[in-house]
């Protein structure tokens, strides 16, 4: 019996997609040169050259990068390619090979914490548009896949279960979407919603709502509270160590009771992607229009250490940095373009 052509034409496709991943791993799993220190260079063209086939005029949505994070604990960089899932490079993006099954992760990232990593290193949330989320909790090596896509950004409760995801569906008006079982099952909290989000468990939520600030639940997203008025802000509330963190254009701010109160901490700093953390908690990194910024004694002082990366709009969407402080490495990547890395002198 011959097969549908429907069928016989998605066989063929997906086995092309395959096929190029695998081109691409065996070519050097995509080699890219290593550049000098202290000049951004690109780590995505040999991969992308890869797997385009040989086509000149490749799609900037379907055949560039768009998204970049690191595992703080050990330097590993974790990059979504468009449509064709996550690839992982453990020595300093100098290579990278595809991690993610077919139809687990694909999409890509427009905004900065779409990859959302565990501080304390090896687990990964994609939070991907035009595609399917997912995680990981073991550096790439199983993937699950989230029963809601087409997300924004997210925020996780890593010093909790690592199951509570809070997250803002693209293009919904503001949809904000709750699941406490890793994504399995979603429930919807209401409309108006915005960035920032953030989780310290299934009950202590935090997100932005337009015309009101930062607002806070403490009944898993019934009711809501405003606690703090931040600005323009990162989309995401960092947890680390008991306290949550958000870089605002006005400073770090900064709650010791799971976002009951905030205050700025240290000195001002105008910057919006961000902290990273590197050793500990006292040592971080921001990203602002002037360059990135760095703290080694928890914003009492900051120091611009890097320019921005060439190429990258700062406020353009999918503007995404990540910071390897093993190797004191930095990678920028924005949707349609290359995946850059600035290694310090």
């Amino acid at each position: 019996m011959r097969k549908p052509l429907l069928a016989v034409l998605v066989a063929t496709i997906l086995a092309g997609i395959l096929a190029a991943q695998e081109a691409a791993v065996k070519a050097g799993a995509g080699t890219s040169p290593a550049g000098e220190k202290g000049q951004w260079v690109s780590v995505s063209d040999a991969v992308l050259a890869a797997l385009s086939g040989g086509d000149t005029k490749p799609n900037p949505f379907t055949s560039a990068t768009a998204g970049v994070t690191v595992d703080r604990t050990n330097g590993d960089v974790y990059m979504i390619v468009n449509d064709k899932g996550v690839w992982k490079s453990t020595d300093k993006g100098a290579t990278f090979q595809g991690v993610t099954p077919p139809k687990t992760i694909t999409g890509r990232c427009e905004t900065p914490f779409s990859l959302n990593m565990d501080p304390n290193g090896g687990r990964l949330m994609c939070f991907m548009i035009y595609g399917s989320a997912g995680a990981t909790d073991d550096a790439g090596k199983t993937w699950a896949k989230s029963k809601v896509g087409h997300l924004d950004f997210g925020a996780v409760d890593w010093e909790g279960t690592g199951k509570v995801m809070l997250a803002i569906v693209h293009e919904s008006g503001g949809k904000l979407m709750l699941t406490t079982d890793g994504g399995a099952n979603w429930k919807e909290l209401g409309k108006g919603f915005q960035g920032p989000v953030g989780v310290f468990d299934e009950k202590t939520l935090l997100a932005g709502k337009k015309g009101e600030g930062l607002v806070r639940s403490a009944d898993g997203g019934a009711t809501w509270a405003k606690v703090a008025d931040p600005g323009t802000s990162a989309q995401v509330v960092y947890v680390f160590k008991g306290a949550a963190y958000l870089m605002t254009e006005k400073g770090l701010l900064a709650s010791k009771d799971k976002g009951a109160t905030w205050a700025v901490q240290g000195a001002a700093v105008k910057a919006a992607i961000g902290p990273y953390f590197g050793k500990d908690e006292n040592h971080m990194v921001a990203v602002g229009p002037a360059g990135i910024y760095r703290t080694k004694d928890a914003g009492k002082t900051w120091d611009v250490v890097a320019p921005l990366a060439p190429r990258i709009d700062y406020k353009g969407a999918g503007c995404c940095y990540a910071w390897d402080p093993v190797n004191n490495i930095f990678y920028a990547s924005q949707m349609g373009k290359p995946t850059f890395k600035l290694q310090l002198q």
